[in-house]
């Protein structure tokens, strides 16, 4: 009989109805590799305070045990997204995806084929260059040695929050081919950033040990659109939602969907 292993207290899913004149503004907020929506809900709760409709979504094999993502990859993870965002799509007349470390890349992948209804987006700390750890070049060929790392091992350093006490709840251990799954499909991504023409809001921490800040650094040429707002986030590492630098981070969300949403007025 197949293990089922619960959900980590407050990595459930989570989402708000919206409501007066911001109710059909819909926002999806998306998590990381590894990750859950603990690290994300705040930012759909400030979101939610304004009235706008947001979902936060679980994607599949996360918030539970490293044993259930072992099961799926990042098509899997992608399919879920793209679920929520074509559910706000269908009832909202705007929508906005923000997108935290692979949540950023899952959005920078499904937004330049649905740019009739996705208006703006957020990434924050994004992965979208190839990584070039020593882990990540031997990664091919050790998935089928090691089928499980411990996180630091895996490049994921378990010092991802430089606030003391914040924790993510994340998974300890990483399953190899699920990793490899989302390496795998970078260079793929990159090559359809050019046809991505809609305002984008780009966070990074300089202190980042998870993600280089060179991804989110690099990301003005190579993006179709010239309307790019970078924001450092100099007192944060990955996390930066659950950070120090997390009300500037939300200030800068904020006015950021308060201008997308006058310019389709």
């Amino acid at each position: 009989m197949a293990t089922t292993f619960s959900v980590i207290p407050g990595a459930d899913a989570w989402s708000a109805p919206g409501s007066g004149d911001n109710a059909r503004i819909g926002i999806a907020v998306i998590h990381g590799f590894t990750g859950n929506p603990h690290s994300t809900r705040p930012v759909g709760e400030a979101l939610a305070a304004k009235g706008y409709r947001v979902e936060v979504p679980r994607l599949p094999g996360h918030g539970t045990h490293w044993r259930d993502m072992a099961k799926t990859r990042y098509l899997d993870w992608r399919a879920e997204a793209e679920r929520v965002v074509d559910r706000l799509s269908a009832d909202c007349d705007t929508v906005i995806v923000i997108g935290l470390s692979m949540g950023g890349t899952i959005t920078l992948d499904i937004t330049p084929k649905r740019q009739d209804k996705i208006r703006g987006i957020v990434v924050i700390n994004p992965q979208i260059l190839s990584p070039t750890q020593p882990i990540a070049k031997v990664a091919p060929l050790l998935q089928y040695v090691l089928p499980v790392v411990p996180r630091d091992a895996a490049g994921l350093p378990s010092d991802d929050i430089a606030r003391p006490g914040a924790d993510e709840h994340a998974y300890g251990m990483v399953p190899a081919k699920a990793a490899q799954s989302l390496i795998r499909e970078l260079p793929r991504i990159r090559a359809g950033l050019l046809d991505l023409e809609i305002p984008m809001l780009v966070a990074y921490a300089p202190q980042d040990h998870t993600v280089p800040p060179e991804n989110a650094q690099a990301l003005p040429e190579l993006v179709g659109t010239p309307d790019v707002e970078l924001v450092e986030l100099p007192r944060s590492y990955h996390v930066a939602t659950l950070d120090w630098d997390a009300p500037l981070l939300q200030e800068r969300i904020d006015a950021f969907v308060e201008r997308v949403v006058s310019s389709d007025d």
